[in-house]
């Protein structure tokens, strides 16, 4: 079925780093499935938090970024969530982003794929387990195969750059998995009930 891509947001997936450290291997990794989606004719949006001011809940902000922030995950077709492993479980710069997406959660519907990152030997298994149920309890659509980095200092040279083929084949999966996920459920929906308004009109 053709269709305009401009009546419907689709293929437009919002990828948020769970990291705010400086020249934090979650981005680097990120920037990977980035560059597939990008490969891929995707609109991307890369959500940084460093770059944002993200209150706590509970605290008044008279900034607008977390309208922002939930404007762009709300027009997203699907969120690529990467986080780093802190003690034994995803950072709290993850749990802040997610505390800024509302209740109920702009999250709320979408599909969901999860990325971590970690220096041991087991990878971010523990902190992806955690993160899967509190966006499953917000009603995402979390996908299956999240995609853990172990020993991630090994995996990325000093400029950043992937140096295992195998890690570098995974991360890209995350994309293309989400796409087709996309493209196979959420296309053919927008599809739809574009064709729905036209016969309305």
């Amino acid at each position: 079925m053709e269709t305009d891509r401009q009546t419907f947001p689709a293929r437009h997936i919002a990828v948020i780093i769970g990291s705010v450290r400086p020249d934090n291997f979650t981005m680097k990794a990120a920037r990977i499935v980035v560059d597939e989606l990008e490969r891929q004719n995707t609109v991307v949006d890369l959500i940084d938090p460093a770059q944002m001011n993200l209150p706590l809940p509970g605290v008044d902000t008279t900034s607008d970024d977390p309208q922002r922030l939930r404007a762009i995950v709300k027009e997203a077709t699907g969120v690529v969530i990467a986080t780093p492993e802190y003690h034994g479980s995803f950072s709290s710069v993850t749990k802040l982003v997610i505390e800024n997406l509302g209740f109920p959660s702009v999250l709320a519907g979408k599909p969901v794929a999860l990325m971590g990152v970690a220096a041991g030997a087991i990878g971010a298994i523990k902190s992806l387990e955690a993160l899967r149920g509190v966006c499953s309890h917000i009603g995402s659509i979390v996908l299956p195969g999240p995609v853990s980095v172990a020993r991630v200092r090994e995996v990325f040279d000093e400029n950043g750059e992937v140096v295992d083929e195998r890690v570098e084949k995974q991360l890209r999966g995350v994309a293309t998995g989400l796409l087709h996920y996309v493209d196979q459920n959420i296309c053919p929906r927008f599809a739809l009930e574009a064709m729905v308004r036209e016969q309305a009109a």
